[in-house]
Order: structure tokens, then sequence, then C-alpha cells
């Protein structure tokens, strides 16, 4: 027969493996995703639907829905349709996560103590034009005026078009007719701008989101590149490069992060200790304190914000603090002592001065006051520890670059550079761990292989 294959036995008893076991190979990132599931406990971490209802049709168990769950997220297909397991799950499913780091800390990939932290910018599914600020509205309000100004003179125009006493064209009719209905549609734009406006007003900062009420807008670092966005902040191993803690925020900056995310990765890691390296944009006093306090040992550069330098002065900088003696030595020579105690902001500050300013020869390159003074916080001291430490080691910022910026740069990758999926602040939590799992997965599995990791899992 033309057809025929030699060698095949058309005798054999089935023309497919006997299971599906025999398709899946040994190295398949699938049984990585089977075993681990199955050593979790579902029904102490807090999945719904572990125990049957024992009437009507049983749902599906939750084991092979997170499987397939955090397969999807492997392969990069996040959509979920109609399924709710997902919003239905969310704590469970951050707890999974959280696991996985447990597991790759006894399995020693988290042996050294040392996070970078870092936070970036993920889109919300809410769009600019859905979302309001004070500014936004007063820009919206004055293109309408401006618009309903436009229209009612075009219609001043066609009422001109027609003589006294003569019946308007047909043309001069369309054109009125058009702009009434645009004129309607302003009217009814306006009462929409006025009811959002009075809900802004409302709301705690200030900002509303139509489609998403807990995203926000925020600043990015591209001029005019602001989107409407969940901040996600994340620390980062700097060894292997696992992400250890992570949190979504709706708060556009990362000052008041740092403290919140470095006690989260040391609590991960279960370390006495912790090294931590962030960026400028992290510098805070109180944050810096709060992780001294808490056996956390930060390094990051402080802004350069003063105005005496960028005026072509002497800085702060320019003035050593002499602890022994508690004064400060000024670029002349001369010593500024404590005067008095200042309330700023909340904030201790020590005052330093000295009267030998008004007859110094470098006056004008100091201070255009009678005298310069030098502020000094009462917990200065752990600013410039940190300091210290980015002295003693220069390469902290490209170690802080190369750690943690990588890993959002693949989380977004596998996105698709788009937006979330869900919408309100648990629900992304949940979405952005499940990203987080599949990234430390995925990693864990290149660094050490699928048997070790199996090996490790059923240990």
């Amino acid at each position: 027969m033309a057809g025929f294959v030699a060698g095949l036995d058309r005798g054999q008893a089935t023309l497919l493996p006997e299971c599906l076991e025999d398709w899946v190979d040994e190295n398949n990132s699938v049984r990585a995703v089977d075993v681990f599931v199955e050593a979790l406990d579902l029904r102490d971490i807090g999945f719904e639907g572990v125990d049957a209802a024992g009437i009507g049709r049983p749902a599906y168990h939750p084991s092979p829905m997170l499987k397939l769950y955090i397969y999807g997220y492997l392969n990069r297909v996040q959509s979920s349709r109609r399924l709710d397991f997902r919003k239905d799950n969310g704590p469970a499913i951050r707890k999974v996560c959280a696991r996985f780091v447990e597991l790759c800390r006894k399995m020693g990939l988290l042996a050294k103590a040392s996070v970078a932290i870092d936070g970036s910018k993920f889109k919300a599914v809410n769009s600019r034009d859905n979302n309001f600020t004070q500014g936004k509205i007063q820009r919206r309000q004055k293109q309408i005026e401006e618009s309903v100004a436009r229209y009612m003179s075009q219609l001043d125009t066609a009422d001109r078009q027609t003589a006294a006493e003569e019946d308007p064209s047909e043309t001069v009719l369309l054109i009125k007719t058009r702009l009434k209905e645009k004129l309607a549609k302003l009217e009814e734009e306006v009462k929409r701008l006025a009811a959002i406006e009075k809900a802004l007003l409302a709301s705690p900062d200030k900002q509303i989101s139509l489609t998403d009420p807990d995203c926000r807008s925020m600043a990015t670092s591209g001029r005019g590149s602001g989107m409407v966005a969940y901040n996600v902040q994340s620390a980062v191993d700097t060894t292997n490069h696992l992400i250890v803690a992570h949190e979504v925020t709706n708060v556009g900056t990362d000052r008041s992060q740092l403290a919140t995310m470095a006690q989260a990765a040391k609590a991960a890691l279960r370390s006495d200790n912790l090294d931590v390296v962030a960026d400028r944009g992290y510098f805070k006093g109180e944050e810096i304190l709060a992780c001294e306090q808490a056996g956390v040992a930060v390094t990051l550069p402080k802004p350069q914000t003063s105005g005496a330098k960028s005026a072509g002065r002497f800085g702060k900088p320019d003035f050593v603090y002499l602890a022994k003696d508690d004064v400060y030595r000024c670029p002349a020579g001369e010593k500024l002592a404590h005067h008095f105690t200042a309330d700023e902001d909340g904030q201790k500050m020590r005052i330093y001065l000295t009267k030998a300013c008004r007859t110094c020869p470098l006056k004008d390159q100091c201070t255009t006051a009678n005298e310069r003074r030098i502020k000094r916080w009462e917990h200065e001291h752990v600013i410039e520890a940190a300091q210290t430490r980015l002295d003693q080691n220069p390469q902290a910022m490209r170690v802080r670059r190369e750690t943690v910026e990588h890993p959002f740069a693949t989380l977004k990758m596998r996105m698709g550079a788009t937006h979330f999926l869900m919408k309100t602040l648990p629900k992304v939590a949940t979405e952005m761990a499940l990203h987080v799992l599949a990234y430390n997965l995925t990693r864990v599995m290149n660094i050490v292989g699928i048997k070790p990791l199996l090996a490790a899992i059923r240990a």
C-alpha cells in the first residue's frame, strides 16, 4: 500500500501512550508546578473549596485551579475570562507566593542577607481620560468654555447668512442643528464634571479614577509621561536576584516605602540583620531611622537639594561636623556652635552658628544673611552612617541597578508591556503575586534545574 510506513506494527493495542504522564518530559516546568502545589496545605493557607459543600455538583478543587494559574503565568497567559478563582482566593494566592520564597530560603538560595529595593509604575486598567484631579477638571472646564464660545459665534454667523424676512436655507438649518447638538453635549459634560468634582473633593488625596477606583495618576521619569498606575515595590536578593518581598501601593512616590519593604524582606529572610541598597528616591530621615532601629543597614545617596550649592556658594557638605565637641567647622576654619533647637515639620533640628561670619573674608561665598546657620537633625548620625557606607562601597549603586531593575523589566515583558487585568488594590495585589511567583519559579529552575527543585520540594 502506497501510504504504509514501514516498521510500524499495526497490531499494537493502542495508538497513543497509555497515560498523559508518558507525554510529559521529566524536565518540563509543569512538573515543578505540580509538585509544589501538591506540597501545600491549601486548607491551612485559606483556599476556598478544599472541602466539598455536600450539595449540588462539586466545584473545581483549588489544587488543579492553582496549578493552572501558575502554569499560565509561567507561559505568559494571564487572562482568566470568567473564572473567579483568582479574585476569590486573593489572600491565599499571596501566601503561596510567600511560601515559595520560604522554599528558596531553605534551599540556601537566599543565604546572603542583602537586598536591593526599588519601585516601578505598572499601568492600571484605567485610561488617563478616566482619571481626574482638580487641575484636569479645571483644564477641561476651560476647554468647554472656549468650545461654547466658538459654537455660539458660529451660530451668530449662521444667522447672519439669512437676510431679513427670508427663510433660512437647508444648509444653514443643518449647521444650526449640528451646533445646537454640540452645545447640548457640552452642557451634559459640564454636569458630569460637576458631579466628578464633588466626588473628587470628598476623596482623601483629591483624585478619582472611574474605571479602577484605587489606581492613581503617577509621574514617571520621562517628562510628560505620567500614567494612571500602581507603584509596585520589590526587594530583590543581590546574589540570585530572587524577589524576596513585594507590595503593590497606590502611592506615587517611594519616599515612605523604605522601612516597610526592608522589614518585609528581613522577615522573609529570617535574618537578624539586613543590608539594603536603594536609590535617592527613598531618602527620608525617618525611614532611615526606622530601618536602623529594626537592624537594617541602609546604603543610599542623599539628594542634592541645596539652594546655596546651586547658587555657587558653600553647601552643608562643606561644613565638617566634629562630634567630640558638637560643633561644625566651616571652610574658613571657624567653629559653629549649637545655639538653639527648633521644630520643623515634626523634626527636632539643632541650629549651629557663629558670630565670626560678619567679618569673614569668605562670607560672600557662604551666605547672603548676616550669619550662616547649619541645621542638624537630632538623628543625623543615621544619615551620616548611610553616607559612610556609600563612600566605602562606591559600587553599591551599580549593584542596586543590576539587581532590582532587571526583574521589573522581566515582569513587564511577561505581562506584554500592558496594564494589569484586574481592578482595585487587593485584586491587583493578587495578580502581582502570581507574576512574582512565576518569575521566582522560573529563576530557580534556571539556577538549579527542575530535578533538584523537585527534590527540595519533596524534602
